[in-house]
């Protein structure tokens, strides 16, 4: 089950997208593959980004079919557990084969355990009979799970969304606003803590899965205190058709001015979208373009 639409998720490296890049793909394998890549121009950059004349700027990728894009930046931001991505191994997806399953989490976790952190260690859990959740070298978080074949199917991989801190309690209402945002929307499993845990309400959501516009998103609660919240670390990137679907998103979902940037908005719940013309690549082969989209917010097709 594929999860391929117009919202990729936007990954934020220091200077080495690439080897991250390359690293995931050896990992996962199959249908895993570099589609694009961009390069910095040489001339009309900010002062930060002149150290980056001429080197990767972009790499456009997937990981076994799902989309993803990777920018090659400085240390302004760096990914968190805010948003993670759920992988799910269904035996289904290997002829039932629950071992066979097992053992390909259990290989692609020793490839992301390595240089990184475990944020809930590999076991069995009351959810699942294996799971764990790990950060790895470059702060990009990924939650593995061996998934129950008797449940609804869901893609290999879900962006996972965790509202804590500043947003702590606020994944329902998130949840309600995108899917009424995003056309061919709909909420999925939504279960509430039951009681209150730690900084979540009764009524929080312990998990929730929902679509935005026919691809599956995870949203859910914190259980526990933390000091972290989204940032631009990872990001949501939006291919629009056209100007007024540009206009439309952008108003809806900028709520920050401050934040407002070549593109990139963040929304009520601080998560940070990239607002983009399908045809971003063409525009950017224009005279001059790069320099162009430095000095918009809100991108106008027009002006490039």
């Amino acid at each position: 089950m594929n999860n391929v639409g117009k919202i990729t998720p936007h990954l934020w490296f220091n200077g080495n997208a690439d080897e991250a890049v390359h690293l995931y793909i050896d990992l996962f394998g199959a249908d895993s593959t570099i589609l694009t890549t961009t390069h910095y121009p040489t001339e009309g950059l900010l002062d930060f980004q002149e150290p980056l004349a001429g080197e990767l700027l972009n790499h456009d990728f997937t990981l076994r079919g799902h989309r993803f894009m990777a920018v090659n930046a400085g240390d302004e931001f760096r990914p968190n557990p805010a948003l993670s991505f759920m992988v799910n191994f269904d035996p289904l997806d290997y002829d039932g084969d629950v071992d066979a399953a097992r053992a390909d989490l259990d290989q692609i976790w020793a490839g992301l355990i390595d240089g990184g952190t475990a944020l809930m260690p590999l076991q069995e859990y009351p959810f699942s009979a294996h799971y764990g959740w790990v950060e790895d070298r470059y702060g990009v978080s990924w939650q593995l799970i061996l998934s129950d074949q008797e449940g609804e199917p869901r893609p290999f991989i879900m962006p996972a969304l965790l509202f804590g801190g500043e947003n702590q309690n606020r994944a329902k209402d998130a949840v309600d606003f995108w899917t009424a945002l995003f056309p061919n929307s709909e909420v999925g499993i939504q279960v509430p803590y039951g009681e209150d845990t730690g900084p979540a309400t009764a009524r929080s959501l312990m998990f929730s899965d929902f679509t935005l516009d026919g691809q599956w998103f995870v949203a859910s609660d914190s259980g526990v205190d933390q000091d972290f919240t989204f940032t631009e670390g990872v990001s949501l990137l939006v291919e629009c058709e056209d100007q007024a679907e540009i206009d439309h998103l952008w108003a809806e979902l900028s709520a920050h001015p401050e934040a407002e940037a070549c593109g990139w908005c963040k929304d009520r719940f601080g998560v940070s979208w990239q607002i983009n013309p399908k045809n971003m690549g063409e525009l950017m082969e224009r005279p001059n373009a790069f320099e162009k989209m430095l000095g918009m917010k809100k991108l106008i097709i027009d002006d490039f």
